[in-house]
């Protein structure tokens, strides 16, 4: 229901059934005959039932405990989507550990940076073990050298082995989690989440999407692991519910989308989740021919979060599988951050998006909403237990149809930034409000977002959103979708802040012939005219490890010149990064 002001409260929250994770395991694992499908590329399927989750996950705990891993201590979990990342995260959690699920190497040309990344990682958790399999080991070795983790890096299968089993109990208040915010502005930050927390927010994502009597309790997800959305929203629902998970690998989503609907077809998935990318990648990219057979009607919750939603990519997405059984009402565009554990607010069941259209200069020059033509989509109410308020500059809460700055409280917020309170303290208000970082204004009860405050373009005066100049590029020819960012910058020889588009080609013309109608394409939807247009080599704009582009980032590499397309790897390169990799991990382990 909406409150005074650009308040919005959300119903209350019951008390969730389980104390922890670890007893919500403990019950699913010894009631529930449901459990977890992993699919391949080929689509060949493996079940895992709660049950085995449940067993397993108790003998790698005790494996951990036989290593030297203490209650609280913190593990670094790098591992693709299988049931190998089960074992550890589950046993992670049953030794009473802290799991902190990282991204296992994908970008062979960008291992450098990699490496920088994750060894960082593993420093400002105090990681004191790595867990990965066979095949990821195998790149790991200079960020394991870099980290020194205190009990050095294993595989899960080692850590597994025997007979021995364990189950720790912990506190609600104890870290069930700490999982790295986005770093699409900034470096990513370790968020830490208790118990409670997660089992909050698990609990209000099931009051957003009831089941009803006699619905099969199965959710479909192709979203890493290691991402707030596929491990908090997907995983641990599940787990919650109880439910069944069908579980694609994300790289085979990316290189044939048509197995995330296949599937949601084939085991009449109720509920599954994306960002707005993985949707125009559907329309982009699955044929008419791979959907022989295919029913999309049992999907009920399609969300779309994560980043900016397009109206039209909805549109075009419910018209396109409308014959496939899809109905747009399923589609529901959510807002969440990781420092919430993951939602914020859901619009109302079987509604389908709503749009809002806004003068675009209005918004830019003053900050005020009135009817245009550029369509923003509305991300809803508050979940249960949340309240959201939208501030000005000085803190004070703002008119409906003002933007400001979108704050937010509720129970499933972090309990701070890992061993860093300056950060935690900028960003916690002593009263419990989340300064998000997001900006937004409220209208007829429901949210409205308009961008990040950090990538805010200043254009004569006027505060424009970047992805009011992005989202005309989505269909210029030329330009590959969804890889392209608007920044600001002041140019050499300026005095004031001019826009500059950063893009990646698609196709062989000419780029003088495509920055031309991407200038074309921004004028005629903004009435500004971009001052520097320069076209890349695809993989070249930085992205954070669950996709979202790195503005902030390319702004600083393209005026250090250091912007570069990822490094070709071969089969030879391949070679060389693991005999790099094994000498590495040969020095990091003569240290533990």
């Amino acid at each position: 229901m909406k409150g005074a002001g650009s308040r919005l409260v959300g119903p209350a929250l019951p008390p969730p059934r389980h104390l922890t994770v670890n007893a919500a395991l403990a019950d699913t694992g010894r009631t529930s005959p449901l459990g977890l499908t992993f699919v391949d590329a080929a689509e060949r399927e493996v079940s895992m039932p709660w049950a085995d989750v449940y067993r397993r996950a108790k003998r790698t705990a005790a494996g951990l405990a036989r290593l030297g891993v203490s209650e609280g201590d913190r593990v670094a979990l790098l591992l693709p989507t299988s049931p190998a990342f089960m074992d550890a995260f589950f046993g992670t959690l049953l030794a009473g550990a802290v799991p902190v699920p990282l991204y296992p190497p994908v970008r062979l040309g960008r291992l450098d940076e990699y490496h920088r990344a994750t060894s960082r990682m593993l420093h400002v958790t105090g990681s004191v073990m790595v867990l990965t399999d066979v095949r990821v080991r195998l790149l790991l070795g200079p960020s394991v050298e870099r980290a020194r983790p205190r009990l050095g890096c294993h595989t899960v299968d080692e850590v597994s082995r025997g007979d021995d089993v364990l189950e720790v109990p912990v506190r609600p208040d104890a870290l069930g989690l700490i999982q790295f915010s986005s770093g699409s502005t900034v470096d990513p930050k370790p968020v830490t989440l208790t118990h409670e927390a997660l089992l909050a927010q698990v609990a209000a994502l099931e009051m957003a999407m009831p089941l009803g009597a006699g619905v099969p309790r199965v959710g479909v997800s192709w979203l890493p692991l290691y991402h707030d959305m596929g491990l908090i929203g997907c995983l641990l629902s599940a787990l919650y519910y109880p439910g069944s998970l069908v579980l694609i690998p994300p790289e085979a989503f990316l290189a044939r989308p048509a197995l995330w609907l296949r599937a949601l077809s084939r085991h009449r998935g109720y509920i599954s989740p994306a960002p707005n990318f993985a949707y125009g990648l559907c329309l982009k990219r699955v044929k008419d021919a791979e959907l022989d057979g295919v029913d999309l009607s049992s999907w009920r919750h399609a969300l779309n979060g994560a980043e900016p939603v397009s109206v039209d990519t909805l549109r075009r997405f419910s018209v396109r599988f409308e014959r496939w059984g899809f109905s747009a009402r399923a589609l529901r565009p959510v807002y969440g951050l990781s420092e919430a554990s993951l939602a914020v607010t859901f619009p109302p069941e079987g509604r389908g998006p709503r749009a809002l259209g806004v003068d675009a200069g209005l918004l830019a020059r003053e900050g005020r909403v009135a009817e245009g033509s550029r369509e923003l989509v509305s991300v809803g109410m508050p979940v249960a237990g949340f309240e959201v308020e939208v501030r000005g500059e000085t803190g004070e809460a703002l008119a409906e149809r003002c933007v400001g700055r979108v704050f937010a409280r509720g129970p499933s917020l972090m309990a701070g930034y890992f061993a860093d309170a300056q950060a935690t303290d900028r960003t916690l208000t002593r009263d419990g409000w989340l300064d998000t970082g997001d900006l937004g204004f409220i209208a007829e009860g429901e949210l409205f977002l308009t961008g990040r405050a950090k990538d805010v373009v200043i254009i004569r005066g006027a505060n424009h959103a970047p992805q009011a100049f992005e989202e005309p590029l989505q269909s210029v020819a030329g330009v590959r979708a969804g890889c392209a960012v608007a920044l600001g910058f002041t140019p050499e020889g300026g005095e004031d802040e001019a826009l500059l588009i950063l893009a990646e080609r698609s196709g062989q013309e000419a780029d003088d012939v495509v920055e031309e109608r991407i200038r074309a394409a921004v004028v005629e939807t903004t009435g500004v005219r971009p001052h520097t247009v320069r076209m890349l080599v695809p993989g070249t704009l930085p992205r954070t490890s669950s996709g979202k582009l790195r503005r902030a980032e390319a702004l600083r590499r393209y005026l250090a010149e250091e912007l570069a397309p990822p490094k070709k790897v071969g089969a030879v390169g391949l070679a060389v990064e693991m005999a790099r990799s094994a000498l590495a991990m040969v020095r990091a382990e003569s240290d533990t």
